[in-house]
């Protein structure tokens, strides 16, 4: 009988119970000491092991937990330090990690923290690394070490993982335009071999290497450094499992069989044609690693498709085949196990990470004929679930279709262009040069987190709830007007998440109570589930929106998140394309605008954060995602007048080769992050003339770093070198949620402030 290894590429690393998220901030707060936090560390790091040795896999991921994020910690194990950082570093520590990737405020001086952008096309953050023309590499971290050593004294085998070293550079960025960063390649090789050493002297047989650039559209300069780069690492006798994801390299192929590696690991969820290119270039005589579980969704796999599917290479590879999730479970909620509230029936159709693992080694068993009675009855289970849900009347709805099918062209377009729209806007509502505005979240303090959960407690009654809402969007008013913001918010306190609040809202999603993922550093987030058609039966923000609007004489935002993003955010079905459960969310969308401006609300804003980290990874893919991805914007924004303005908002992400599709949004503001990159992402209107307003952020709301206002005047000045004085608004980078309000109103007070020394200069 044939057996198929098993292992993982990663795990999530905040713990059953989010212990990794309230150790990291108590550790902050001073709450609790170093050891401590550790100590926590070393218990999350023990509990995943547990689950993929008793699961029965055969290596356990190490090098796959970190303090903030595993590029960030990539940097610290080479000594990538940018040099504003390195009075306050002597030797690299986790204060050093914390200190790179949240930056410094104090009296005497503060620094800006490292860039922070999406992690290819995920809702993960990483915080990209900073390389010089004289950039130095040098182990500096025994971290992975450390872990490798915990590991083996528990009795595992160990399977160690690392970023690869092109993935790395890459991911990085040069402190000069023309500075090429690959000519760095030469540097950072004796620091990876210097590692290798180490890691054989530990008596590692296999080691993970992450390459996951080879599923983007690369240069030949890229491409061509793969070959001349593993060729000169010394692997010093260590077999080499090279791991891609998130997408194909079947174009990649020849390049991959040409390196000095033992195995490669393939998606063959996010990508399942590749197979066949693989099957036809790539020797059988090597490992390969098939990722046949999704690892970022929470759907039950279907294993009897899974199996008829690898039976040929079952026969082809025989014992190098091993059965892998498409990338790592960071993607995926803990365990299934804790939750105790979801309806049975869809309940039975999920799987988290730790019921991933499990159908990792049940393929590996199928595979090899096994006639264990525990596995026949998993087996008959999976089946039955997985035609449940096939089968359920809770997953589609006649009337949503019919509204569907009413689509017609004229849900696509305002009835003005923007020019017009623009005029009669500015007539109407007469606002300043130079706009102020929010992203819409204000702090979500202690009270008000209490009030929400005191209400799900059922310790308090609606009513009560209600009008503490109400006063807390009143205190947010009154704020605002004290500052002289000129467009306001009602500061979203009755908002969980910007994509959990509206699914609670729209039928076809369900919750969980403990279903959390990283977003970066502390901040997970808790994605819907999407398990059925989705359609509005009544009014999501209306009641909110309309109580802040009667409390001013000034414009409100009404604030939506996008359909998007709401997709992007969410645990998605997989019973039917993307596209199609997108615009039955723009539907909803759209029926929540015109009851917006039916409610007198003229400003509405769209957010749209993901729409940047929907995009394929490969170019010749692109056009199929925004001939649905753009229309369904348009649906949810294009039912109302001319005269009510349509914002959309988009953060962390790189929008330059993507910026005439965001023209053909036609929002007629939109405001993107640009503070952590020193406006950079402003150079993608050097050569494309956008057509419609902008609001490039002006300070990091992710930092407690606060820009005085001659540094926001400063920004604003390299924003009007691309943006027409008519169409530049003044906003913070992103919502304001995760700050207190001392740093709130002391940002926003410097904020006006550049915006009226602007008006004085421009006038």
């Amino acid at each position: 009988m044939t057996y198929f290894h098993t292992h993982i590429l990663g795990f999530p690393r905040i713990g059953k119970n989010r212990e990794f998220k309230k150790a990291l901030e108590a550790y902050w707060n001073s709450e609790i000491s170093e050891q401590e936090l550790q100590n926590i560390g070393k218990d999350i790091r023990k509990y995943n092991w547990e689950i993929q040795k008793d699961s029965g896999l055969d290596y356990i991921t190490v090098g796959d937990f970190s303090w903030y994020d595993h590029i960030l910690e990539t940097s610290a194990l080479l000594g990538v330090v940018p040099s504003r950082f390195k009075e306050k570093i002597d030797t690299i520590n986790l204060d050093s990690l914390f200190l790179m990737a949240r930056g410094q405020s104090s009296n005497s001086n503060n620094i800006s923290a490292c860039d922070m952008t999406k992690w290819f096309n995920t809702n993960y953050h990483y915080i990209v690394p900073e390389f010089t023309e004289d950039q130095n590499f040098t182990i500096s971290t025994n971290t992975l070490f450390e872990h490798i050593d915990e590991a083996q004294e528990q009795g595992y085998l160990v399977k160690p993982v690392l970023v690869g070293p092109l993935t790395y550079l890459w991911l990085g960025k040069a402190s000069h335009p023309n500075f090429d960063k690959l000519t760095l390649i030469k540097n950072i090789i004796p620091i990876y071999n210097q590692i290798f050493k180490k890691l054989k002297e530990k008596n590692i047989d296999w080691v993970q290497i992450d390459e996951p650039i080879l599923t983007l559209d690369l240069s030949p300069e890229w491409i061509n450094s793969f070959s001349e780069t593993y060729q000169k690492l010394n692997f010093n006798n260590l077999k080499i499992l090279l791991a891609t994801y998130f997408g194909s390299i079947e174009d990649k192929i020849e390049q991959i069989n040409r390196l000095p590696i033992h195995g490669l690991h393939v998606d063959l969820c996010s990508n399942p044609e590749q197979i066949e290119s693989i099957i036809n270039q790539y020797s059988v005589d090597k490992v390969l690693s098939v990722g046949v579980i999704n690892g970022r969704n929470i759907w039950k796999s279907d294993l009897f498709k899974i199996e008829s599917n690898l039976n040929y290479l079952k026969n082809l590879f025989g014992e190098n085949l091993w059965i892998s999730a498409s990338c790592s479970l960071l993607h995926s909620p803990v365990d299934l196990d804790s939750e105790h509230n979801i309806d049975p029936e869809i309940k039975n159709w999920l799987a988290f990470a730790k019921q991933k693992i499990q159908e990792i080694s049940l393929v590996s068993k199928i595979l090899s004929n096994s006639e264990d009675k525990n596995t026949n009855t998993f087996i008959i289970e999976n089946f039955k679930s997985t035609q449940s849900r096939l089968k359920s009347n809770k997953v589609h709805n006649s009337e949503v279709q019919k509204n569907i099918n009413l689509i017609n062209e004229n849900y696509f377009k305002r009835k003005s262009d923007y020019k017009e729209r623009a005029q009669i806007q500015k007539n109407k509502y007469n606002l300043p040069l130079f706009p102020t505005t929010t992203i819409g979240s204000f702090p979500q303090t202690k009270e008000i987190r209490g009030l929400r959960k005191k209400l799900k407690d059922k310790k308090i009654d609606l009513n009560l709830y209600n009008n503490e809402i109400k006063k807390n969007i009143l205190d947010c008013i009154q704020r605002q007007e004290k500052l002289d913001i000129d467009v306001l918010v009602h500061g979203e306190a009755e908002r969980n998440d910007m994509v959990e609040f509206f699914g609670e809202l729209l039928e076809g999603f369900i919750f969980t109570s403990n279903g959390w993922v990283q977003s970066y550093g502390s901040r997970c987030v808790k994605p819907p589930v999407i398990y059925g058609d989705v359609y509005r039966k009544k009014p999501l923000t209306l009641e909110w929106t309309s109580y802040a609007q009667s409390l001013t004489e000034r414009p409100v935002k009404g604030m939506l998140t996008g359909p998007v993003t709401i997709i992007s955010w969410s645990f998605v079905r997989d019973d039917q394309p993307i596209k199609e459960t997108a615009k039955q969310i723009a539907l909803a969308l759209r029926e929540e605008t015109i009851d917006l401006e039916k409610a007198g609300i003229k400003f509405i804003q769209i957010d749209e954060p993901a729409f940047r980290e929907a995009l394929p990874l490969k170019k010749k893919d692109w056009k199929n995602y925004f001939d649905w991805a753009i229309p369904c914007f348009k649906i949810a924004s294009c039912g109302i007048s001319d005269e009510t303005q349509i914002h959309t908002h988009m953060c962390y992400s790189e929008f330059n080769d993507i910026i005439s599709y965001i023209a053909e949004l036609d929002a007629d503001v939109i405001t993107i992050e640009c503070s952590r990159s020193n406006m950079e992402l402003l150079s993608a209107f050097e050569n494309y003339c956008y057509p419609n307003e902008i609001g490039p952020g002006i300070y990091d709301i992710h930092s407690p770093n606060i820009p005085n206002t001659d540094l926001m005047v400063n920004n604003l000045k390299k924003a009007l070198n691309f943006i027409s004085k008519d169409k530049l608004w003044i906003n913070p980078d992103c919502g304001l949620k995760t700050r207190n309000w001392p740093e709130v109103e002391y940002a926003l007070k410097n904020m006006v402030l550049a915006a009226k020394e602007l008006r004085k200069n421009a006038t």
